[in-house]
C-alpha cells in the first residue's frame, strides 16, 4: 500500500508538467510562450516548496506520521520545476548568451535572488537520498534547513518580478510566514524530542 501511495503522489506531482505539455500541443499559450512557460514552472516550483514546508506542521496538527514519507519527494519536485524554470530562462530565453546571463544576474535583483535560490536548491536535491542522509549524519538536517531561506528567496523573486499586481506573490508570502510561524510553538515545546520528530 505504501508503494501505491507514493506512486499516486508522484503521478499527481507530474500533473502540472502534463498541463504544460497539453497547452504547448494545443496552442494554449499566449503570444509570448517563453514567458508563459517561465511563469508556469516558477509558480509550481514555489508551490512545491510551500507544500514541502507544510508537511511538518500538518503532521503535527493531524498527529499523522504518514505525510513525512512524501516530504523528500515533494522537495525533489520543487527542484524539478525550479530546474525547468531555470533552463527555460537559460536556454530558450537567453540562448546560452553568457555575457547577458551574467549581466542579468548581477544587475537585476529579482534574477539575483532567483538564481541564488536555485543554486541553494542544488545541494539539497543532491543529498535527498538515504545514502547521503547516513553519510552526512546530523549535518544533513542542518544543510536542509536552507529550505527556509530558499522559500523566502523564491517569494522575494516573485514579488520583485511583478511590477503592478502583487496580490499573488503576497499570498505566497503570507502562506510562507504562516508555515514558519506554525513551527515556533512546537519548537519551544519539543526541546526533548528526538531529531526528526
Amino acid at each position: 500500500m505504501r508503494g501505491w501511495d507514493k506512486a499516486g503522489v508522484f503521478v499527481l506531482a507530474l500533473v502540472p508538467l502534463a498541463i504544460l505539455a497539453w497547452r504547448g500541443a494545443t496552442g494554449g499559450f499566449s503570444a509570448n510562450p517563453i514567458e508563459d512557460i517561465t511563469h508556469f514552472t516558477g509558480d509550481w516550483a514555489l508551490r512545491f516548496l510551500l507544500i514541502t514546508l507544510a508537511v511538518t506542521p500538518l503532521r503535527r496538527l493531524t498527529g499523522s506520521n504518514r505525510l513525512i514519507r512524501y516530504r523528500r519527494m515533494l522537495g525533489l519536485f520543487a527542484f524539478f520545476y525550479a530546474l525547468l524554470h531555470f533552463l527555460t530562462w537559460l536556454v530558450v530565453d537567453q540562448f546560452f548568451d553568457w555575457n547577458e546571463i551574467v549581466k542579468d544576474i548581477a544587475k537585476r535583483p529579482f534574477i539575483t535572488v532567483g538564481f541564488t535560490a536555485f543554486a541553494l536548491l542544488i545541494p539539497l536535491a543532491a543529498t535527498s537520498n538515504n545514502r547521503m542522509v547516513q553519510k552526512l549524519g546530523p549535518r544533513w538536517r542542518t544543510l536542509h534547513k536552507l529550505v527556509y531561506a530558499i522559500a523566502t528567496l523564491g517569494v522575494l523573486h516573485f514579488l520583485w518580478l511583478v511590477k503592478a499586481d502583487v496580490r499573488e506573490p503576497v499570498i505566497y508570502a503570507v502562506l510562507l510566514i504562516t508555515l514558519l510561524v506554525l513551527r515556533l510553538p512546537w519548537r519551544r515545546t519539543s526541546h526533548s524530542a528526538a531529531p526528526g520528530s
